[in-house]
């Protein structure tokens, strides 16, 4: 009777055993294809971009980290969309810009009163910094040719885009993705603060 019970206990322990590794074996499994998962992601669908310098002021500021879904993700961009893009002939580092005209569209600047119209619409454009007074080199009206868009800065007299001719509309070859989150805040350029009430969603706008 007492070498049942014992070899009886002996069989629960192996099996806990068992189980025990069987558990710990399944959790490092789960972690190392949760690692993989992320480390694909961040490398072929979500990046994280810093924005370098106040060409997006007001919207964005100098050090801001976004996030990017890449053109693997969503490659329909619209009216409003913020995205980033790289042209090395143009700029060897990524910059940031909105999406004001995309292909087929007509975009005209009026310099003197620094109003954009696209398609003969006026834009009302309440997240700019100031009027677009800038010229860059660019002719306008300018119609977007299939496959590009037509990008500008928000702090519409201190960005190079779409203006200047070295850039000019943009393949959406060039675009890495678009922006959707501000993820963490770069210092106020006046104030050298950091408003942590900024984290959230970036890009669109109103028809």
């Amino acid at each position: 009777m007492r070498e049942n019970q014992e070899r009886q206990a002996n069989q629960e322990k192996q099996k806990k055993s068992k189980e025990g590794g069987r558990d710990w074996y399944e959790w490092v499994q789960a972690l190392v294809c949760s690692v993989l998962a992320v480390v694909v992601a961040f490398t072929f669908l979500i990046r994280l971009i810093g924005v370098d310098g106040h060409s997006m002021v007001p919207t964005l500021q100098d050090g801001d980290r976004l996030l990017v879904l890449t053109s693997l993700l969503d490659d329909d961009y619209q009216y409003g969309d913020i995205v980033v893009l790289r042209k090395e002939s143009f700029l060897e580092e990524p910059i940031v810009k909105r999406v004001i005209a995309t292909e087929g569209q007509t975009v005209d600047i009026d310099f003197v009163t620094g109003s954009v119209t696209v398609d003969g619409v006026l834009l009302h454009e309440d997240y700019i910094n100031e009027l677009t007074f800038t010229e860059e080199g660019t002719e306008f009206p300018l119609t977007v040719p299939e496959g590009c868009i037509f990008v500008m800065g928000d702090n519409r007299n201190h960005s190079n885009d779409s203006r200047d001719s070295r850039l000019g509309t943009v393949d959406t070859r060039y675009v890495i993705g678009k922006a959707v989150f501000l993820a963490f805040p770069g210092a106020d350029s006046v104030t050298g603060e950091r408003e942590w009430s900024r984290i959230g969603l970036v890009g669109g706008v109103d028809a």
